[in-house]
């Protein structure tokens, strides 16, 4: 049942950078967080999102003058493209603001001045990478060389993408300067520090809380293990961001003002709406705050940040979710190598809801990486989206239409069936809270089979050539389209365009997540529009054409990197290339094929098919679609429960029929006289066949 109190949460995700557009990587994060934020206002939840334009630091004030403007009109030209991309992706911000504005200064700089009163900023004179061609000091991520820990080459001044460590520019090994491609000298120069130390027993009680997942906590244990350092949070200038108060020549660190500019935000919404800031961040509020981050980042977010609001006075946070990086073909995504696909260049060629399921069935609550696999990609919302959900609606739409006037029948011929459906919402609802979308996607799509099924058994085509039995047509349809009504709510947070099509089609008001515990019975639908068409192979090759032009490395020069990724090109497309089998395969190929034992859990002829049967098969952790050849042997009802054996690694197969994902194994000469191969007794599906 839903909570009887409603929550008051504040959400938000990593703020994006505002000298380049928005790209796949990107778009992880905020439609994981954006799907979360739109399940919890589903539930009745008080949820507010908000979002920023990091707008400060040294590579905005070198891409302006690059191209000849100033930093506020970049900024302001690059926020415009992102607030028009997310739109379009429908992640739906309370607000979007900018760190260069009144609202974070103010709260900046309060922040800096309680720090500094209760002890906890010290001077130090340090030395510090100068570009002496480039006239200027260089801020750690314009400085590239070899981690001083691992040793992984062309690594940032800051940080290293590989084991993690964090360190200054001078301590890397070969350093360059990617200004102008010289080796940086070091000056002298004195900055302000944050006293992280300061706060470790707070830190260590915060991590310890259950508020970061597993893998994160053990990561911190690493860091408290080395000892946490002071923090640097000053730049000297020439430097593009808010000035340090008494400290003439300094600024604040890009990232001291960015996560404030969660606070800057949500201040500017509050002023313009009533809302109660300190709601929100005063150290004794029950309002709920969640961050989403890249796992790139979570020494910022889990020890820096939540010191910062301790040392200031305000609350931490609830939890800080961590997700994995976006790869392509196997590489992680990088603006700086090039290897992206835009937001927009997407947005163009290919809807963004079918982007939105793809990483909705991907994204469990770890920090695992996401690979994009455009031919699975394609499969995917071709078997779940079209074949399998809007199927269900088409299907039965127009029998209502030429039979019933559009009008559903007064009752449902299977209660039972509908209320399998309601009572699975909560199972549904656990998985989202969780944010295991991937579960809650499993969950849905093995709903979506057994309505499919209900048709399939139900055969409506059949009963419509009988005049006499129009009533019965009539009530099947309605319990098909009631059980599509529930699966379109469920799936509500990750595609809310296909939702709200549904709802126009049913004629319903904006439905929250019990809206379907009552059937809809008795009521006049509209006519059915596609609400999903396939995925045009042709789109997406016209898609990876575009991209092409922005592959191209951007922003301040490299240096060369010893072992060099694989071009761009060759890494989009490598997912769509098909590969050349030999005709004698060996021992060790064979040895490859993943022979599983599995459940059956649905059987169904296939119409317009003489050997086909459809079967739904659970593997253990994932249900799957199957066409196998066996309908003259087998009464497709006597195969469900029945354990057999499937090839769980095969490319899908794309059928006129729809998607095989998978491939039953049988002997036999033919005919009747076909065998399932069934597993020994104690197997279990998903065991392995050996």
């Amino acid at each position: 049942m839903t909570p009887a109190k409603p929550r008051t949460i504040l959400v938000t995700s990593a703020l994006p950078y505002a000298n380049g557009p928005l790209h796949l990587g990107h778009m992880v994060e905020y439609i994981q967080t954006d799907t979360w934020v739109r399940f919890q206002r589903l539930r009745g939840h008080d949820c507010v999102y908000v979002c920023a334009s990091d707008a400060h630091g040294t590579p905005i004030m070198l891409k302006a003058r690059q191209e000849g403007v100033t930093p506020e009109a970049l900024i302001a030209r690059m926020g415009a493209d992102q607030r028009r991309d997310f739109a379009d992706f429908e992640v739906a911000f309370d607000n979007f603001h900018t760190t260069h504005s009144e609202e974070n200064r103010e709260v900046t700089e309060a922040i800096y001045q309680r720090l500094a009163a209760a002890g906890h900023i010290r001077r130090e004179t340090i030395r510090q990478a100068y570009d002496e061609q480039a006239k200027m000091f260089l801020p750690d991520r314009y400085v590239r060389g070899t981690c001083p820990r691992c040793g992984a080459t062309d690594q940032y001044g800051d940080s290293c993408e590989v084991c993690g460590a964090t360190y200054t520019p001078a301590e890397l090994k070969d350093a360059v300067s990617v200004v102008s491609g010289t080796p940086p000298v070091l000056r002298d120069s004195e900055h302000l520090f944050f006293r992280l130390g300061d706060f470790e027993a707070m830190l260590r009680e915060w991590t310890g809380g259950g508020r970061l997942q597993p893998a994160v906590t053990a990561k911190l244990g690493e860091w408290f293990s080395a000892g946490l350092r002071d923090w640097d949070i000053s730049r000297d200038e020439p430097y593009f961001g808010f000035g340090i108060p008494g400290e003439p020549g300094k600024y604040f660190y890009v990232w001291l003002d960015a996560p404030i500019g969660y606070l800057g935000s949500l201040l500017n919404l509050c002023r313009r709406t009533g809302r109660s800031f300190e709601r929100y961040w005063s150290p004794d509020s029950d309002a709920e705050v969640y961050h989403f981050i890249g796992k790139d980042i979570v020494y910022f977010h889990t020890l820096f940040w939540p010191a910062v609001l301790q040392g200031a006075g305000y609350r931490a946070p609830t939890a800080v979710f961590v997700h994995g990086f976006l790869t392509v073909n196997g590489q992680k995504m990088s603006k700086s190598r090039g290897t992206f696909i835009t937001a927009r260049t997407w947005l163009d060629h290919l809807p963004a809801e079918y982007l939105r399921y793809f990483f909705a069935s991907r994204l469990g609550c770890g920090v695992d990486d996401l690979d994009l696999n455009l031919d699975e990609f394609a499969t995917k919302i071709n078997s779940d989206l079209v074949g399998k959900l809007v199927n269900i609606a088409s299907r039965c739409a127009g029998f209502i239409a030429r039979g019933s006037q559009g009008q559903l029948a007064e009752s449902l011929p299977d209660p039972a069936l509908y209320t399998e459906f309601v009572e699975a919402g909560e199972r549904i609802a656990a998985a989202y809270e969780a944010r295991d979308l991937a579960g809650a996607v499993r969950e849905v799509m093995q709903l979506t089979d057994r309505a499919n099924l209900y048709i399939d058994q139900q055969k409506p085509w059949l009963m419509a050539k009988d005049p006499a039995r129009a009533g019965a047509v009539q009530g099947v349809c309605t319990q098909g389209l009631n059980l599509f009504r529930v699966l379109a709510l469920y799936l509500k947070p990750i595609v809310p365009r296909l939702a709200a099509g549904a709802e126009q089609f049913l004629r319903l008001p904006d439905q929250g997540w019990d809206a379907a515990r009552e059937p809809l019975l008795g009521t006049t639908i509209g006519t059915y529009e596609p609400l999903a068409t396939r995925v045009d192979p042709a789109a997406v090759k016209s898609m990876l054409a575009a991209a092409a032009e922005n592959l191209k490395p951007t922003g301040a020069p490299q240096p060369a990197s010893p072992a060099a990724p694989p071009t761009p090109a060759a890494t989009l497309a490598a997912p769509l290339a098909k590969e050349e089998r030999p005709a004698n395969v060996s021992i060790e190929e064979f040895a490859k094929v993943d022979l599983r034992v599995a459940r059956i859990v649905a059987a169904s002829l296939v119409e317009g098919a003489d050997k086909l049967l459809r079967l739904t098969v659970d593997l253990g952790t994932e249900q799957r679609n199957v066409f196998a050849g066996i309908r003259s042997a087998y009464d497709p009802e006597k195969l469900v429960g029945r354990l057999t054996v499937v090839v769980a690694n095969l490319e899908p197969r794309k059928m006129r029929f729809g998607v095989s994902e998978g491939m039953v194994l049988a002997a036999g000469p033919g005919g009747r006289e076909i065998f399932l191969l069934a597993p020994d007794e104690g197997a279990a599906p998903g065991m392995k066949v050996k």
